[in-house]
């Protein structure tokens, strides 16, 4: 009983995951969204509210990482792991907004490149998809 209750949980979690990408345009300010799905290398950046996006990529990271910690912590049932991953997001997020904040600031005049993947790191779970292994091997290597 206890592994339905579980599996159900994650489906859930994962859920909320897709529907917070699905539904992207619907839930949150973001412009770019739809530049970086055209030929944004021979267009102009559009014109962005700064704060607003900035706002707004700040809510759905913050989205994301809490539905990430739950994920992690109804996988490992480990306090450490969580506590862990916690710090981890919240370090990883002053460094990002930082950067996307500047990099805003100075309307992409460096390139595209970078802007693109900060921003991907902000609005997406990747931090899931590399704490979730890490964890794994970490148990793994521990019982040996």
């Amino acid at each position: 009983m206890k592994n339905i209750l579980k599996y159900t949980l994650l489906l859930i979690l994962f859920s909320m995951l897709i529907l917070i990408r699905a539904f992207e345009t619907d839930l949150f300010y973001d412009p770019l969204i739809e530049f970086f799905k055209n030929d944004y290398l021979y267009k102009r950046m559009p014109e962005v509210n700064d704060w607003e996006l900035i706002t707004n990529v700040l809510f759905r990271y913050i989205l994301n990482s809490l539905i990430s910690l739950a994920i992690i912590y109804v996988i490992f049932k480990n306090k450490k792991h969580l506590k862990y991953a916690g710090f981890f997001h919240m370090f990883m997020c002053i460094i990002l907004i930082i950067m996307f904040m500047y990099l805003l600031r100075n309307r992409f005049e460096s390139g595209y490149l970078v802007p693109f993947y900060v921003r991907r790191f902000l609005i997406h779970p990747i931090f899931l998809f590399l704490l979730l292994p890490a964890f794994y091997y970490y148990r793994l290597k521990r019982k040996a």
